[in-house]
């Protein structure tokens, strides 16, 4: 036998993408990141200049500002999704709004990409809900049909008698007519 352990030998990348990804799952990441990517074209743009041989295009508007601050409040937001999943639904909300408000304030929402970016990381930060983690003793009989169950469990179920597939006492007590007729 060797005398190191197996876990002494794992790459620190490994542990890091293992970290990470137990970190992720507890939370809206997508949500998050959708949102902060909305916010970044939202706020980027009206600030933009773009230089095409000697002529200088500026998209500047008179609403910069508020541009600058629905941006800013969408990245706010996505980490907040991030770092305080419990007010996901809010932050979702609050984020749909201002990519909504985005449209006639920041050049058609960051040209619409940044619109489409905090709408769907909106959406999916009020869809998410937090997983259970599966435990086998707390699970209900129901979700595990195919599990073998002990002859005390079979017991406990109470599975009521059945009559014979021949035999129908009210039927045959009536002389064969139905009760109403």
């Amino acid at each position: 036998m060797s005398p190191e352990s197996t876990g002494q030998n794992e790459h620190y990348i490994r542990v890091l993408r293992r970290r990470f990804r137990a970190w992720r799952g507890h939370r809206p990441f997508w949500a998050g990141l959708f949102t902060m990517a909305g916010g970044v074209p939202i706020a980027y743009f009206p600030y933009a200049s773009l230089k095409l041989g000697n002529m200088t295009l500026a998209m500047s508007t008179t609403a910069g500002a508020g541009s600058l601050i629905i941006g800013v409040l969408l990245i706010t937001l996505g980490l907040t999704m991030w770092y305080h999943s419990i007010v996901r639904v809010f932050a979702g909300v609050a984020a749909i709004l201002l990519a909504l408000i985005s449209i006639p304030v920041a050049n058609i929402g960051g040209f619409v990409i940044g619109f489409v970016l905090a709408l769907v990381g909106g959406a999916l930060s009020i869809s998410w809900t937090p997983g259970r983690p599966e435990d086998a003793e707390e699970a209900p009989l129901a979700e595990h049909p195919d599990e073998e169950r002990s002859e005390e469990k079979l017991q406990v179920a109470g599975v009521p008698q059945q009559q014979g597939a021949g035999f129908d006492a009210p039927a045959e007590a009536d002389g064969g007519r139905h009760r109403a007729g």
